[in-house]
């Protein structure tokens, strides 16, 4: 029997008005073959939480997209301005 591992992302999620990008991967892994099957053993999860300002130029496709789609430039300055009251 072999094992193989596999990362995917399970769950994109955009929260709150600044339109944070929540991503959870989920790691599997799973015993078997391809001829008799696979048969998982084991799954994990990751999550993140990626903010306006977050460079996702080495996110996932499937992330990135989301984020052009949700991170306007409005919000991304909105952001920007909402962090600079943030610092003393």
């Amino acid at each position: 029997m072999a094992l193989k591992k596999e990362v995917r992302i399970d769950q994109i999620q955009v929260t709150g008005g600044f339109k944070k990008i929540g991503v959870r991967e989920s790691t599997v892994i799973s015993e078997g073959s391809d001829a008799d099957g696979w048969t998982e053993v084991s799954r994990s999860a990751h999550r993140k939480v990626l903010t306006p300002d977050a460079d996702v130029s080495g996110e996932p496709t499937e992330v990135q997209d989301v984020a052009n789609l949700v991170w306007t430039d409005e919000l991304k300055a909105s952001w920007s301005s909402y962090v600079d009251g943030l610092e003393p």
